[in-house]
């Protein structure tokens, strides 16, 4: 099986005070398990990895989730229940960000899709319990979201629906250049973005990787790796010529 290389880019947590470890590298291990279920093989990206020889091999990308996106990004300050993400991760993120081909494949969960929207100019909800006066959308919990029927995604899952686990309190609110919501939670929260004009740019808010059977999760990340090998393909054959 012809199996596009995927770049995941992993969390991190720099400490050079820590003398023993000087922070960590981290990845959950189903984020890498469902590309390869899917046919795709993945290959983990740190802030520390020069992507520029890579950037040639690279057939898709996931964004996996992380914590927040410090608000100086998108013109705020931080609201004081804001959890920061290592700087290092978001910096170089966004070099791999800037440096892709135009039309390589890259799906956003959680973290991941507020990063893509921030990278198109939007911004954040820093604290979504401050709007819908709740936080059931932290913790894992399982919740069903309404997809735009004329979306990618709705295309992609199938039906108007999906089910998910929710581990966020940020999310969507300006909506970043380029991009559309696809997905909404019966509160209102943005569940999902994607780019309309793009072959495969789909954020999604709640963690498929979490729920690996469901059917959504296996249509999002099949499509997802699809896409991947079609431009796996398109890269070959302009080399061919």
């Amino acid at each position: 099986m012809d199996r596009p290389l995927i770049a995941i880019t992993v969390d991190c947590a720099h400490d050079p005070e820590d003398a023993r470890s000087r922070g960590r590298l981290q990845l959950n291990w189903n984020y890498a398990e469902c590309v390869q279920r899917a046919g795709g093989n993945p290959i983990l990206i740190t802030p520390l990895t020069d992507v520029a020889p890579l950037l040639p091999l690279i057939d898709g990308w996931l964004i996996p989730g992380g914590d927040d996106i410090d608000a100086k990004q998108f013109g705020e300050e931080n609201h004081p229940k804001v959890g920061l993400q290592d700087p290092k991760r978001f910096e170089s993120e966004s070099n791999l960000y800037e440096s892709i081909d135009a039309e390589l494949p890259i799906f956003g969960i959680c973290y991941g899709a507020q990063f893509l929207n921030v990278k198109r100019g939007g911004s954040l909800i820093q604290h979504l319990p401050d709007k819908v006066d709740h936080e059931e959308h932290t913790g894992g919990t399982l919740q069903e979201y309404s997809l735009e029927p004329d979306s990618k995604l709705a295309t992609i899952v199938g039906t108007e629906k999906a089910i998910g686990k929710s581990y966020h309190h940020q999310a969507v609110n300006r909506l970043g250049e380029g991009l559309r919501v696809n997905a909404h939670f019966a509160d209102g929260t943005v569940e999902g973005v994607e780019d309309p004009s793009h072959p495969f740019l789909v954020g999604v808010q709640w963690h498929p990787e979490r729920t690996p059977e469901d059917p959504a999760t296996l249509a999002l990340f099949d499509t997802f790796i699809q896409q991947a090998r079609s431009f796996r393909a398109k890269k070959a054959n302009a080399t061919s010529h």
